[in-house]
């Protein structure tokens, strides 16, 4: 059996320009839900934050925002493409109070402790989480905030049953549980705080829920998309199956035939102070 120290992640998504822009689209729709986790959990002016797991840059304008202009906000991310992205992004909508780094911000070193780490759906993907939090503990001064936001993908799902919406939902667990991504991290933040060290956290837990046309299934779609050439990979879909160009209008036709509603992976964010 898979050890926590044995797993090695592999990110099945990749880091094509369609999927950047996923992660954007799907940032901006998720925003309101982190938004009420930073701010809950004590985020606020002058602060000074480390993002992890950066990608196209959206947790970090986030918390820039909501720092302000005397705050700072420092992203890291282990692909050069995303952090690429993340700067022009932040040149073009004259974000200054933000920069972006390349590299794994659990080994980096940093000229001075932070007032806060956090991340949004990057614990998945490390092999040992535990191990990682740990180590990013440090980046942060006493008193500072730990603040983790991460899916439980068991709780996407259509009712009444929208049967395209959920084999699009089972392709995409099935994806990413081959290739070792933690699907219900979210639920596991608890145990991993008290195993790395940290006073058991704050939990809350947030959902898209939508009927008809209202639920984003575009997103779920694009995944798909990015996800496309490891589910081949793996023998669990082909494109022929998938239809991916179709996908998310065969989706919304069932919810709304069905005159159903659909949920996404529940986020749940978890949130301490280091001691």
């Amino acid at each position: 059996m898979d050890s926590a120290a044995t797993r090695e992640s592999n990110y099945a998504l990749g880091h094509s320009e369609q999927e950047l822009k996923r992660l954007s689209h799907q940032g901006q729709v998720f925003a309101p839900f982190t938004r009420q986790l930073f701010e809950q959990a004590g985020i606020g002016q002058a602060m000074r934050i480390l993002d992890v797991g950066s990608g196209a840059g959206d947790v970090a304008f986030l918390a820039a925002e909501i720092v302000g202009p005397s705050g700072e906000v420092v992203g890291v991310d282990r692909e050069v493409a995303a952090v690429e992205c993340a700067v022009a992004r932040a040149q073009d909508q004259g974000i200054s109070n933000v920069k972006f780094l390349e590299g794994d911000p659990a080994v980096l070193e940093f000229d001075r402790q932070f007032d806060a780490v956090v991340g949004r759906l990057v614990l998945m993907y490390y092999p040992d989480p535990v191990d990682a939090i740990r180590k990013l503990a440090q980046h942060v001064r006493r008193g500072g905030l730990i603040i983790f936001q991460e899916f439980d993908m068991e709780n996407a799902r259509s009712f009444p049953t929208a049967p395209t919406f959920d084999r699009a939902v089972g392709w995409m667990k099935q994806t990413l549980s081959a290739t070792n991504t933690r699907i219900q991290l979210g639920l596991e933040l608890y145990s991993v705080f008290l195993a790395a060290g940290l006073p058991g956290p704050k939990l809350r837990m947030d959902a898209l829920i939508g009927g008809g046309s209202e639920f984003p299934c575009e997103i779920l779609a694009a995944a798909i998309q990015s996800l496309l050439p490891m589910m081949e990979k793996l023998h669990i879909a082909t494109s022929a199956e998938v239809e991916v160009s179709t996908l998310a209008k065969r989706m919304h036709d069932e919810v709304i035939a069905g005159k159903g509603v659909v949920l996404s992976p529940a986020l749940i964010g978890a949130w301490c102070r280091r001691v």
